[in-house]
C-alpha cells in the first residue's frame, strides 16, 4: 500500500511539471510573435526562428522523456496495485489458515478484521462481534455472559494473559500493538498443554514425595514428626531399628503419651514450657548406646525429633580427654618452661614449671595478656622479640627476668611462630630455660681469667726485684690454673649431668607418650567420620611434635656433651635404605607425593643407626617442604665412597641460607608446611656427620628443589646378604601372625594389643615372664615374633627375657626390642643377639614396617 501511494504521488508531480512546461512554451511563442510584428529585419527574424526552433525541439524532447517516464510510472503503479491486491488476499488467506483466533483493531481499538476462528469462538456463546465493537466491548460482553471463569495474568509487559472459559477450556491471549497504534489480538487454545502440565506436576509431586520418604528412610538418624495433637505422623526406618519395633504400623497415628513408656527412645519435646525452635539433649540406652535427641518445633504446634547415635563420638571424646591428660602430664614433668601465646599475646597454655617459676596459680595465666603479666621494664625489653616472632621468624635470645622469689635470673628464651596454611602467624610457642647457674659459672671463669692475667703481670714486674717472689708467684699461678681446671671440669660435669638427666627422664617421659601414640594409631585404623578423623590426625601430629621435641633435645644434649660415639662396621647400604624408603612411602602417599627409590647393593663403612638418623632427617625435610612433586632417594658411585642423595622438587633454599640451615633453631620459611618445629633436624644432621666423619653437602635452587648428599666411605665385607628389592608395605603380611608382647607398663600392653589386633595379629601380652607363662607354654606354643620392652621390673631386661624363651627352642624367635635407651652398648648387644631395635615413642607405621621386615627375613 505504501508503494502504491508513492507511485501516485510521483505521477501527480510529473503532470504538474508537464503543465508548467506547456505554459513556458506558450509564453515563449507569444513573445516571439509579438517581437516579429515590430521588427521587419528578415535575418533577425530568421535568427530568432532558428533559436526558437531549437528551444521547441529541446522542450519537445524533454516532454517526450517526461511522457515516457510517466508511462513507466503508470505501469509500475499498475503492477504495485496488483501486488497490493495479491498481498492483501494472501494476508487474508494466511490469517484464515491459522488455528488460533485472530483480530485486528485500529488505533481506537475498534475491530477492523477478525478471522473465522475468532468469530466461531464467540458464536458458541451466542455473541456476535461486529466492526463497531471495541476490545473493551468484547471483554465486557465476555464478563457479562460468564465466558471467563478463571483469569491469570502471565506477563504484564507483554500483555499476555490466560483464562479458563465456561466450557472448562484454557485460552492464552496475546495482545500486541501495531505501528499505527492499533492492536493485534491472538486467542490460542492451550487446554492440552495445561492438562499435560497438571499431569506432569502431579507426577513430579508424587515422585518427590516418594523420594522424600526414601531419603528419610535411608538417613542414619532416626526421625519422627508429631502433630499438634501429639500423634506420630512420620517415623523412618532408623527410628524403628533403634526402638526394635517390627514396622512403622505399630507407631504411625498413635499418641506419644501411649508409646513413650513402651519405646526405648524419649518421644517428648523438651522443654514444652519454653518457646524454643530447637532443643538438644542426650539419652543413654540400656545397651550403652548414647543417642543425641534434637527437638525442632513447628509453627502449627507440632514438632520433629531426630535421634543420632553418637556413641563412637562420645567414646572418642572420652579418649581424646584421656590423651589430653597424658599430654598435660608429660609437659608438666618437662623441666623446660613451656607456654603457648595467641596472636593477641594472650596465654592459651602454660605447663606446671612455667606457672611455678613466675609464681602464678595453676591456670591463672590462661586468657591473660603478656602485657598484664609482666612489669613495664621487662615488657619493654621483650616487645621487640615478640614483634619479630609475630612477623614469622623464630628467635632465641637471653633475657634477665625475676622469678617468683624475686631473684634476678638469666633465661634462655625461644619464640617459635605457629604459621598456618595461609602463612599467617596464629600464635607463638614459648620455651624458657633458666641458665642462671651456667651464666654465673661463665662469669666466674671470666673473672678468674682476668684476675690471673692481672696477677701474672704484677708478678712479672716483681720478677726483676725478687727471684724468690717469682717462684712463689709461679706456684700460686699453678694453683690458680689447677682451680680453673677444676672449675672447667665442674662445668663439663654439670653439662654431662644435664645430659644424663635428660637421658634418664626420657624413658619415663616417653612411656606415656608411647602409649598415647599406640592408642592414636589404633584410632586411625578405625572407620570414622571425616571431622573425627581430622581430630585424630591432629592429635597424632601433636604427639609426633612432642616426640620430636623431646628426642631432639636429648640428641642435641648428647651430641654437645660428646658422649655419642660411632660404632662403625661394613654393611650393605640397601639394608639401611630399603627400610627408610618403605617407612616414608605411606607418609608420602598422604601428601600425594611420589617417592622414587633406586636400590643400591654397594657396601659402606659407617654406624648404621647414626647414618639412618641422618637419612631420616633429610627425608623428613624433603617431605615437609615439598607440596607436590617427587622425592628421590638413591646412591651415586665415586672412586672411594658412596654418595647417598635425597632430591626433592620442593620450595628450595636461597643460596645465602644454605649454610645457615645447619645451625640450631634455624628453619626454612615455608607456605606449604603446616607443622612447626624447633629447627634442630639439620643441626642434628651436621653434628652426627661430624661424629661419623661423613661430609654432608647441599645444592638447591629456589622454587625448584634441593639435593642433599652424604659422602660415606666404601666398606669391605666378604659375605653379605643378597640385595632385596624395594617393596611397598602390605598390611596383609601381618594377618594371623602370632605375637607375644611384654612390657612392664600395663597401659602400653593394652595399647599394643589393640593396635596389633587391628593389623590382624594374634596377640598375647603380659607385664613379666610369669604373666606370659600363665597364658602360654613358652617352650611349646607357636609364636612368630617377640616384642619386648628393654627396661622391665626387678632389674630384668627384654634381652634376658627373650634369651630365656629361646633356651628351650631349636630356632630363635625373631625379636624386636622397644626402648628409650639409645646407648651404643645396647646397640652392640642387640646386634650380637640379632635383635631389632625401635626407640620409644614408637610410631605405628615404623613398628609395622619393622615387624614385616622381621617376618620377611625369617621366611628367607
Amino acid at each position: 500500500m505504501a508503494k502504491l501511494e508513492q507511485l501516485q504521488c510521483e505521477l501527480n508531480n510529473l503532470k504538474l511539471e508537464n503543465q508548467k512546461q506547456k505554459k513556458i512554451i506558450d509564453s515563449l511563442i507569444s513573445r516571439i510573435e509579438l517581437k516579429g510584428s515590430f521588427n521587419h529585419d528578415p535575418y533577425h527574424s530568421f535568427q530568432h526562428s532558428v533559436i526558437l526552433a531549437d528551444q521547441v525541439r529541446d522542450k519537445t524532447d524533454e516532454l517526450n522523456t517526461a511522457l515516457n517516464t510517466l508511462e513507466q510510472k503508470n505501469q509500475q503503479l499498475l503492477e504495485a496495485t496488483n501486488n497490493a491486491k495479491y498481498a492483501h488476499q494472501r494476508f487474508i488467506d494466511a490469517i484464515e489458515s491459522i488455528s488460533d483466533g485472530f483480530a485486528l483493531f485500529d488505533h481506537n481499538h475498534k475491530l477492523i478484521y477478525a478471522n473465522q476462528h475468532f468469530d466461531n469462538y464467540w458464536q458458541q456463546y451466542n455473541l456476535t462481534i461486529s466492526a463497531n465493537h471495541t476490545l473493551y466491548d468484547i471483554k465486557q460482553m465476555a464478563a457479562e455472559h460468564g465466558v471467563i471463569i478463571n483469569e491469570n495474568q502471565l506477563d504484564i509487559n507483554a500483555n499476555s494473559w490466560v483464562f479458563q472459559d465456561a466450557n472448562k477450556r484454557w485460552l492464552q491471549v496475546l495482545e500486541k500493538e501495531t505501528a499505527d497504534g492499533g492492536l493485534v489480538v491472538l486467542y490460542k487454545d492451550i487446554t492440552l498443554v495445561k492438562r499435560a502440565e497438571q499431569a506432569k506436576f502431579e507426577a513430579a509431586m508424587a515422585e518427590k514425595s516418594q523420594l522424600l520418604q526414601t531419603m528419610v528412610d535411608n538417613l542414619s538418624q532416626g526421625i519422627i514428626m508429631v502433630d499438634c495433637t501429639g500423634k506420630i505422623q512420620i517415623a523412618n526406618n532408623r527410628f524403628i531399628e533403634l526402638n526394635q519395633c517390627q514396622s512403622s504400623i505399630e507407631i504411625i497415628g498413635k499418641n506419644i503419651t501411649q508409646l513413650d513408656p513402651l519405646l526405648a527412645l524419649d518421644l517428648r519435646c523438651h522443654p514444652p514450657e519454653i518457646s524454643m525452635t530447637t532443643t538438644i539433649r542426650e539419652q543413654t540406652l540400656r545397651d550403652n548406646k548414647v543417642i543425641e535427641i534434637r527437638s525442632h518445633r513447628l509453627a502449627d504446634g507440632g514438632f520433629v525429633n531426630t535421634y543420632t547415635d553418637i556413641t563412637e563420638s562420645y567414646l572418642y571424646a572420652k579418649t581424646v580427654t584421656e590423651n589430653e591428660q597424658w599430654l598435660r602430664l608429660i609437659t608438666d614433668n618437662v623441666p623446660a618452661l613451656i607456654a603457648y601465646v595467641g596472636a593477641d599475646l594472650k596465654y592459651q597454655f602454660t605447663n606446671k614449671a612455667y606457672d611455678q617459676w613466675y609464681g602464678w596459680q595453676r591456670g591463672q595465666l590462661l586468657n591473660t595478656s603478656i602485657i598484664d603479666s609482666r612489669p613495664e621494664q621487662e615488657l619493654q625489653g621483650l616487645m621487640p622479640y615478640l614483634q619479630q616472632a609475630l612477623n614469622g621468624q623464630a628467635i632465641t635470645f637471653e633475657f634477665a627476668e625475676t622469678n617468683a622469689a624475686q631473684q634476678a635470673c638469666h633465661m634462655m628464651k625461644s619464640y617459635v611462630p605457629n604459621i598456618n596454611s595461609d602463612n599467617h602467624v596464629e600464635g607463638l610457642f614459648v620455651l624458657n630455660w633458666d641458665i642462671t647457674e651456667s651464666k654465673l659459672s661463665k662469669a666466674k671463669l671470666e673473672q678468674a681469667y682476668q684476675t690471673l692475667e692481672q696477677r701474672v703481670t704484677e708478678r712479672t714486674s716483681q720478677l726483676q726485684q725478687v727471684n724468690n717472689q717469682l717462684r712463689e708467684e709461679i706456684n700460686e699461678r699453678r694453683q690458680i690454673e689447677s682451680r680453673l681446671l677444676e672449675a672447667k671440669e665442674e662445668a663439663e660435669q654439670a653439662n654431662l649431668s644435664k645430659t644424663k638427666f635428660l637421658a634418664a627422664i626420657s624413658h619415663d617421659l616417653l612411656q606415656p607418650l608411647n602409649a598415647a601414640q599406640l592408642y592414636t594409631g589404633s584410632l586411625q585404623e578405625q572407620r570414622m567420620p571425616p571431622a573425627t578423623r581430622q581430630l585424630v590426625h591432629s592429635v597424632a601430629n601433636s604427639l609426633a611434635d612432642v616426640e620430636s621435641l623431646i628426642g631432639m633435645l636429648v640428641d642435641i644434649s648428647k651430641l654437645d656433651a660428646g658422649i655419642v660415639k660411632a660404632d662403625k662396621q661394613s654393611f650393605r647400604v640397601s639394608e639401611l635404605l630399603d627400610n627408610i624408603a618403605k617407612e616414608f612411602q605411606l607418609a608420602a602417599d598422604d601428601k600425594n607425593i611420589e617417592i622414587r627409590y633406586v636400590p643400591c647393593s654397594s657396601i659402606i663403612y659407617s654406624d648404621s643407626q647414626l647414618l639412618a638418623r641422618i637419612i631420616r632427617n633429610l627425608m623428613s625435610n624433603a617431605l615437609r617442604y615439598t607440596n607436590q612433586g617427587k622425592v628421590l632417594l638413591g646412591c651415586r658411585q665415586s672412586e672411594h665412597a658412596i654418595l647417598i642423595e635425597v632430591l626433592d622438587t620442593g620450595i628450595g633454599i636461597a643460596e645465602e641460607k644454605q649454610q645457615e640451615i645447619f645451625q640450631e633453631f634455624k628453619r626454612i620459611e615455608s607456605k606449604t608446611s603446616h607443622r612447626t618445629g624447633l629447627g634442630l633436624g639439620l643441626a642434628i644432621v651436621d653434628k652426627i656427620s661430624t661424629v661419623l666423619g661423613h661430609q654432608v653437602n647441599v645444592k638447591s635452587t629456589l622454587n625448584k628443589g634441593s639435593k642433599f648428599s652424604v659422602r660415606v666411605p666404601k666398606g669391605d665385607l666378604r659375605i653379605v646378604n643378597q640385595t632385596t628389592e624395594f617393596n611397598p608395605i602390605q598390611s596383609e603380611q601381618l594377618n594371623g601372625a602370632r605375637v607375644w608382647v611384654v612390657d612392664n607398663d600395663l597401659n602400653i600392653c593394652n595399647a599394643m594389643t589393640i593396635l596389633l589386633e587391628k593389623w590382624g595379629c594374634e596377640v598375647v601380652s603380659a607385664t613379666n615372664l610369669q604373666g606370659l607363662q600363665m597364658q602360654r607354654d613358652i617352650s611349646q606354643a607357636k609364636v612368630e615374633m617377640l616384642i619386648m620392652d628393654y627396661h622391665l621390673d626387678d632389674d630384668q631386661t627384654g634381652t634376658d627375657l627373650a634369651q630365656k624363651i629361646n633356651q628351650t627352642r631349636v630356632r630363635n624367635i625373631p625379636t624386636l626390642l622397644l626402648t628409650a635407651n639409645r646407648s651404643d652398648k645396647l646397640k652392640r648387644e642387640a646386634r650380637a643377639l640379632d635383635y631389632a631395635i625401635l626407640h620409644k615413642p614408637v610410631i605405628p607405621i615404623r613398628l609395622k614396617m619393622a615387624m614385616i621386615q622381621l617376618l620377611e627375613n625369617e621366611q628367607k
